[in-house]
């Protein structure tokens, strides 16, 4: 169910122009505390601005973005830590470099005894919770 298109020209050029065309029209845009946030690769668009986040950043990023505004606990986000073990810490030190990557720190919410959220701006979806304890 991936939708695909193709140039008009089988050539690289068209090719190129089709792409610059077609990607930007698939980001998944998230309204966040005021700001535009949009996940690429691996790096992070903050209201226009290029941001390079580190690979365990952009681990943490999207675990949370798979579910915008709910809780993520921190032990499931250590499951989406590449190598991680078994230590919480290594959340919690990532997770204060990627506050600091984004430039917004409070972009994610942290959630005392429960995990992290994105700060969606819409008032309903800010409360949700998915029952999970961290």
């Amino acid at each position: 169910d991936v939708p695909t298109v193709q140039p008009e020209r089988f050539r690289l050029g068209p090719l190129v122009q089709r792409l610059c065309v077609e990607l930007p029209g698939r980001v998944r845009v998230l309204p966040l505390a005021g700001h535009r946030v949009e996940i690429r690769g691996r790096a992070v668009v903050v209201d226009g601005s290029l941001r390079t986040v580190q690979p365990a950043g952009m681990a943490l990023l999207r675990a949370l973005a798979r579910r915008p505004g709910w809780v993520v606990s921190r032990a499931e986000l250590l499951r989406a830590l590449p190598g991680s073990g078994t230590d919480e810490h290594a959340v919690e030190t990532a997770m204060a470099r990627l506050r600091v990557a984004l430039g917004a720190p409070k972009l994610i919410q942290t959630v005392v005894k429960r995990g992290y959220r994105l700060a969606l701006e819409s008032a309903s979806d800010s409360g949700k919770y998915d029952g999970t304890d961290g």
